[in-house]
């Protein structure tokens, strides 16, 4: 949710104005506690309505809503940035086995190089297969796809350096000029890890 209609006053009182929230949903003199709410039997609920009851009436619902969406637990957290220097966010959590470096892994993604489409293979028949750790992808990938599951699609911003470097990649057929050093944003899913499928563990057996 977008966050253009909160006023800069708004926001810079967000902090001291949920404290104050806080303390008056568990005080029994409380201010919201005037008004005649629906008791739930549940004292976190009743304080959650009584919060919402108070954003509504010092700010409006639409502004009510999004300082609830910000101060809740379940809202959306920020990327985090690994060791490598390469940021991830999770799109979508599997539950399938990690990749082994060396392994055959299928996957399938799309890349950008600011809005500039550089690579798509979400739709296309087949997904794309490589030995993890051969060098087919751009180092950044490379170092991520072990954290990740069969079934993970993370989208990852890939620094220059871990991406194509201080050399780009020079215009060709098909494909666009890269710029040195520019970041990538490289959108992941590991659809399938070929040598751990079950059908073919089952075939050829398990050593």
């Amino acid at each position: 949710m977008r966050l253009h209609s909160l006023t800069a006053p708004c926001l810079s009182l967000l902090a001291c104005w949920l404290a104050s929230a806080s303390a008056w949903t568990s005080s029994p003199n409380n201010l919201v506690g005037s008004v005649n709410l629906p008791r739930s039997g549940s004292p976190s609920a009743d304080a959650a309505v009584s919060r919402q009851d108070a954003l509504k009436t010092m700010f409006g619902s639409a502004t009510a809503a999004a300082l609830l969406l910000v101060s809740s637990p379940g809202a959306a957290r920020a990327a985090e940035t690994l060791p490598s220097g390469v940021t991830y966010e999770v799109v979508k959590k599997g539950d399938g086995p990690k990749p082994d470096v060396g392994e055959l892994i299928a996957i399938r993604f799309a890349a950008f190089v600011g809005s500039t489409k550089i690579d798509d293979i979400f739709d296309t028949p087949e997904p794309y297969y490589t030995r993890l750790g051969s060098g087919g992808l751009l180092k950044g990938v490379e170092t991520t796809l072990p954290l990740m599951r069969v079934g993970d699609r993370w989208k990852l911003t890939i620094p220059g350096n871990l991406a194509f470097g201080s050399k780009g990649r020079p215009a060709s057929a098909g494909k666009p000029r890269i710029p040195a050093d520019a970041e990538v944003i490289f959108d992941v899913e590991i659809v399938g890890l070929p040598g751990k499928e079950p059908e073919l563990i089952e075939l050829i057996g398990d050593d």
